[in-house]
């Protein structure tokens, strides 16, 4: 009998033993985890959606003390709040990785919900980061299946939407579900899964939440598996699932491909800079012909910036709008914007949006041009850019096929650790070298409920 894509990825998150997951993937995950958590402090303090989602959890009774670890704020809280804290800040600064291939951010949604599934049975940091490699294997290769163009044209953020069944993933994992209870845990994840695009129009803060609520979805999902609940069979390719009703074009078999000897896991890349990744390659770009260059700013003529056609969708239309970024959202998916602050600062780090409305950057912003490039279509990654700047009536061109942190060019665990450091020192003082170093622990940590205590 052939197994479905509910059943092949059930039976490999619940039944593939932690000693053969490689140990350099259980590595990259841990790089991975400390990317997120550098974020999520930086954004406990800083991001301007966070108050609002504290005094929503306090006003639903949902903020008690409890028994999981919430980065940059200094108290535990029950476990869906946790995941739902830890996804929603790991995703503000949009400064969290990306899996270039599907197009969304698995840590954000997996890490928080295994996290908290780890510190509500006492995990060992080993089982832990098993789990978390489950995770990401399971929404990326979901996020392939759903074809990342197709399911952006839906008008999905699939951060949000397969990120939910890779949340049910680690969890269930972590609580011990056979392959039945996984199915079922599916089954729920599939009638949750939520996300849309439509934050874009007023640079709204709905992508933060939708992120965090998948995480906690996903844990849901797999507590309620644990406790015998049914959830619906064939939840992903079934005749009413999530790839018939997400998607336009979706691929199962995408979903299963070398499951188990071609780890996702090691194609997912880490983001040198706090915005939408289809902005980076041209930022990094820019950042090199600025270097060369040494422009001054109203030697500036004309950028013309080449993107794929989901680019264009997120960051550089309608391009007007996207010339006049206000908010920090709407300078995340700003091209114009980032190009503007790579000139202006020579760089582009998460305090460089105190620039958003200034007029040197709205001057070089209206210089921007943002056009879809179909020669960065039908390629293996979609992250690629092309550049022509005009500068003292001299043309400069540049094409970046993928930007800085992908697999190949991924960071060291120097720099891993400079950017973690930038984000929490401001927050946690000198705190954070204790903090860093906790991280780097956690393969060897018995029961993760005391790790970070």
């Amino acid at each position: 009998m052939t197994l479905s894509v509910t059943q092949i990825l059930a039976d490999f998150s619940v039944n593939t033993p932690t000693a053969q997951i490689p140990e350099d993937v259980k590595e990259r995950a841990l790089a991975l985890v400390t990317d997120l958590i550098g974020s999520a402090i930086r954004a406990a303090h800083e991001a301007d959606s966070t108050p609002a989602i504290l005094s929503m959890l306090a006003k639903m009774g949902m903020d008690g003390e409890g028994i999981c670890t919430v980065f940059g704020l200094n108290r535990r809280y029950p476990p869906a709040a946790a995941a739902l804290l830890n996804g929603a800040l790991g995703h503000s600064l949009d400064f969290d990785d990306t899996h270039a291939d599907s197009s969304l951010h698995p840590s954000a949604p997996v890490v928080p919900a295994a996290l908290a599934a780890a510190e509500m049975i006492g995990a060992s940091g080993d089982e832990l980061l098993a789990a978390i490699v489950t995770g990401f294997e399971v929404c990326c290769r979901l996020g392939m299946a759903l074809d990342p163009t197709a399911h952006y044209a839906r008008g999905f953020h699939p951060t949000a939407t397969a990120g939910t069944f890779g949340a049910a993933a680690a969890a269930g994992r972590l609580f011990g579900l056979d392959g039945q209870a996984m199915i079922s845990a599916f089954g729920i994840a599939a009638s949750q899964a939520s996300g849309s695009l439509q934050f874009l129009a007023n640079g709204a803060w709905n992508k933060r939440y939708q992120v965090g609520e998948a995480a906690m979805k996903g844990l849901m999902a797999a507590t309620l598996a644990s406790e015998e609940f049914v959830g619906a069979i064939d939840a992903i390719e079934g005749t009413h699932g999530f790839l018939a009703g997400y998607s336009d074009a979706p691929a199962p078999s995408r979903a299963v491909a070398g499951l188990g000897s071609v780890w996702e896991t090691m194609k997912i890349g880490v983001k040198p800079y706090p915005a939408c990744r289809y902005t980076h390659a041209a930022v990094d770009g820019l950042l090199a012909l600025h270097r060369e260059h040494a422009w001054q700013t109203n030697d500036i003529e004309r950028i013309t910036i080449g993107l794929h056609k989901n680019g264009i969708t997120l960051v550089g239309a309608p391009l007007e709008q996207k010339r006049r970024a206000r908010s920090i959202v709407e300078g995340q998916f700003s091209m114009p914007f980032a190009a503007a602050v790579a000139l202006l600062r020579g760089e582009f780090g998460w305090d460089d949006y105190d620039l958003l409305g200034k007029p040197e950057v709205d001057m070089l912003s209206d210089r921007v041009h943002v056009v879809r490039d179909s020669d960065l279509e039908g390629l293996r990654h979609p992250f690629g850019a092309t550049i022509e700047v005009v500068s003292n009536g001299e043309v400069y061109s540049r094409h970046i096929a993928d930007p800085s942190g992908e697999p190949d060019t991924f960071p060291s665990s120097t720099a891993l650790a400079a950017k973690f450091k930038r984000l929490a020192e401001p927050v946690l003082n000198m705190n954070a070298d204790t903090l860093f170093r906790k991280i780097q622990d956690v393969p060897s940590a018995p029961d993760i409920r005391i790790h970070f205590a």
